[in-house]
């Protein structure tokens, strides 16, 4: 059984899959920064100093240390039930951006990978004995039997 998994896993293809999965880890963690830290602020700035973290709704109580706080982040590690849709519209826009990326490159990849359409080849000449073995046979035929 042993054998059989390390040949499993030797595969080129798992082993494609593992290196993409890594990539692709690392890319998301690329588009998060470009959201968070590049894109949203902007989005905020023309919008009039719009902050899509600070946009959520307090569902339970909150402690008093943090009453009236409007840190999204505090009352989440505090443990207050919070329903955070700036957060996600956040998360929404890293989607959107990573989607459209990794369609770019698919399609950029299909392009360069697309083979020329194959023009049929003439068919190969026939070889010198296969031609002389013919004209000897139609020559018996034509002999009287």
């Amino acid at each position: 059984m042993f054998k059989e998994f390390r040949a499993f896993i030797a595969r080129g293809n798992v082993l494609d899959l593992a290196v993409a999965v890594i990539i692709g880890a690392a890319f998301g963690k690329i588009v998060t920064s470009l959201t968070d830290d590049l894109l949203m602020p902007v989005i905020g700035k023309i919008f009039g100093g719009l902050d899509f973290s600070s946009y959520f709704v307090v569902l339970g109580d909150v402690p008093a240390a943090l009453a009236g706080s409007t840190d999204y982040a505090a009352l989440k590690k505090a443990g207050v039930p919070v329903f955070g849709y700036g957060a996600f519209i956040t998360q929404a826009v890293n989607f959107l951006i990573l989607a459209v990326i990794i369609f770019l490159i698919v399609r950029a990849a299909t392009k360069m990978m697309a083979t020329p359409e194959a023009v049929p080849a003439e068919p190969a000449a026939e070889p010198a004995d296969v031609t002389l073995l013919r004209e000897i046979r139609d020559e018996l035929k034509k002999r009287p039997a």
